[in-house]
């Protein structure tokens, strides 16, 4: 963060709080909501229509209709938005993107703006990535807009052309934006006005709108159709590609062996270049096809149909295989994906060769296809007169929204403070790390647990340590146990430093187990572990190590320096603080808890101590 953010706070701050005074005035007219009946909250929908029709924009309704739609979803759903909540349709209202984490609730945001932009009548689609979603929401959340006296649609694959237009004329319309797309793509096509299924592209919503606009923009959506070519070419050219001899080069023909002047020796009637995936005749292989065919010259432009259908004809038959490329299954021919060996139906390849592999196969050549419409997601979504979008990870791609599609990513702070820290490797894995020791003073009698993550995770290790600016992976060796690794997920390597003394602890065999080998002197912190399990049992073996090992006079010469080297590896928050200062806490706020709060076994360890006359 610079030093500009840290004076005057990052965008995203700035803006929330910008827009808090609005939320004040939303949350002002509960009572007021909360006062009407369901009819009379219903009606509010009419009245809007006609304060909009009267000169007011959408920005002046806005406090009220988001405290009617409020309410509705409180009656309807069960659920009220919070005032987070209320900023996120705020942000998705004025055209922006609202980064909200997951499980804030963004489908419920969407009912608000939804609802707002709908009084105009113009219509409001609302984008996600698959059907199930579209579906389900249309259900749940159109509860709320019927409620409201709005119509609500879903459109499904499965529709025919008058479904999808009954469902695009509703005043909000849940859509993938693949449906999206092909039906403006359609829409385009057709002869008369009265066969569009579309409505003008109003406003939009679009949910995991990093993945839409990011990801899947250059991606283009085609509708393509049989061309009018006859398929006897691929079938003759094929009974040609089996009669023709595979040779090989003496070189490879570039620039600077025409330039040197060497001269290539070819055999057979083709040569392969499989790294290249490129297939030549020769000389020799000229000449045949030139006799078959009975043409003159091969190379005139009005053979060159037959120079490519033969081309591919020769590529089918030594570039693609059978089960490796491609399969053949039910008389067609299934591509096969390289990456993922996964059949792809309904896919095909491009320029013939899919053609050229059926005629080899011996299975129905079907004509080709020519594209007839095409348009990519990043075009298509830039044709709406406003659009908003909505996601759990947006401010890495900041940049390319703004400078795309000209929107803004504002981060919208959590309902209540996340506990959690999420980074690098585990936020990719969706795998919490809990902080048992970056916690405020006021959180620390919460009961919070560690998140285990097993030091021999090493990919999620080095990055946590990397961030928290601890050091590399190489300078901590593996606790003697892995669910005692509080240095490496928070960081708490300034514990040790009230221990007594490190060569006395490790001698006494107390602590928890980490090696800290960026800190160690002559003598390296090595210690022991008492398990949570195992307390109990240690006790005399810990009252041995104190009573023989370590001079109990040394211990009290160092009695000022409050050290106590007892674990709290598996012990909740409260309980963790009973190590003193630990946390960084003061002296006059780092008394031990109540033993009533305290696990049996950690008592059982202290009574051992005072048995020694220990200071615990």
């Amino acid at each position: 963060m610079s030093m500009f953010q840290k004076v005057f706070g990052t965008h995203s701050e700035r803006e929330v709080k910008r827009i808090k005074p609005l939320v004040d005035q939303i949350e002002a007219l509960r009572p007021t909501m909360q006062a009407l009946s369901d009819e009379d909250l219903r009606n509010k929908t009419t009245e809007f229509k006609e304060r909009l029709s009267k000169g007011e924009t959408l920005d002046d309704l806005l406090p009220e209709a988001f405290a009617v739609v409020r309410e509705a979803d409180k009656r309807v759903l069960g659920m009220e938005p919070y005032r987070v909540q209320l900023i996120g349709g705020i942000i998705l209202h004025q055209g922006r993107i609202a980064e909200m984490k997951t499980g804030e609730g963004k489908t419920l945001v969407a009912t608000l703006p939804a609802y707002l932009n709908a009084l105009e009548g113009k219509g409001v689609h609302i984008i996600t990535v698959n059907d199930y979603l579209a579906h389900r929401d249309a259900e749940e959340m159109g509860q709320v807009h019927r409620f409201l006296g709005l119509t609500c649609g879903c459109i499904l694959n499965s529709m025919d052309n008058d479904e999808r237009r009954a469902q695009y004329a509703c005043d909000i319309t849940y859509v993938t934006n693949n449906e999206d797309g092909f039906d403006y793509l359609r829409d385009n096509m057709v002869i008369y006005k009265e066969q569009l299924v579309q409505r003008e592209l109003h406003y939009a919503i679009i949910d995991e709108v990093d993945s839409v606009l990011i990801d899947e923009a250059r991606t283009p959506l085609i509708i393509s159709g049989q061309s009018g070519k006859s398929t006897k070419l691929y079938e003759v050219c094929d009974i040609l590609a089996r009669q023709l001899e595979r040779g090989e080069a003496s070189g490879e023909v570039t620039k600077m062996t025409a330039i040197m002047g060497e001269e290539i020796t070819e055999t057979g009637d083709f040569i392969v270049n499989e790294k290249d995936k490129v297939v030549n005749l020769t000389e020799q292989g000229v000449h045949k096809v030139e006799n078959f065919f009975h043409i003159e010259n091969l190379a005139d432009p009005e053979n060159l149909e037959i120079q490519h259908n033969i081309i591919l004809a020769l590529r089918a038959h030594n570039l693609m295989f059978r089960d490796r490329d491609y399969v053949v299954k039910d008389d067609e021919v299934l591509i096969v994906d390289e990456f993922t060996g996964r059949i792809m139906p309904g896919r095909r390849y491009s320029d013939g060769l899919h053609q050229a592999i059926e005629a080899k196969e011996h299975v129905k050549v079907k004509r080709e296809s020519k594209t007839l419409a095409t348009i990519t997601f990043q075009n298509f979504f830039n044709k709406y007169a406003k659009k908003s979008g909505m996601t759990g990870t947006a401010l890495t791609e900041e940049k390319e929204f703004r400078e795309i599609y000209g929107m803004d990513v504002v981060e919208i702070p959590t309902n209540r403070p996340v506990i959690r820290i999420e980074q690098g490797v585990a936020r990719r894995k969706r795998q919490p790390v809990l902080s048992a020791h970056d916690r405020a003073g006021d959180d620390l009698d919460r009961n919070a647990q560690l998140a285990y993550h097993f030091a021999d995770y090493r990919d999620l290790l080095e990055v946590l340590l990397a961030e928290i600016g601890f050091g590399r992976f190489h300078q901590i060796e593996k606790p003697t146990h892995d669910l005692c690794h509080a240095v490496e997920v928070a960081g708490s390597g300034r514990t040790l430093h009230h221990f007594v003394d490190h060569a006395e602890v490790e001698r006494a065999g107390v602590g928890f187990g980490i090696y800290l080998l960026d800190r160690r002197h002559e003598n390296i912190v090595r210690t022991d572990l008492f398990e949570q399990a195992q307390v109990g049992f240690r006790g005399p073996g810990v009252i041995f190590q104190v009573g023989f090992v370590v001079e109990l006079c040394r211990i009290d010469e160092y009695a000022h320096h409050d050290g106590r080297t007892l674990p709290a590896c598996a012990f909740n928050q409260r309980t963790v603080s009973c190590v003193e200062r630990t946390h960084g806490r003061d002296e006059s706020d780092a008394g031990p808890v109540p033993a009533a709060e305290c696990p049996a076994q950690f008592l059982a360890v202290c009574d051992c101590f005072h048995f020694l006359g220990l200071k615990s």
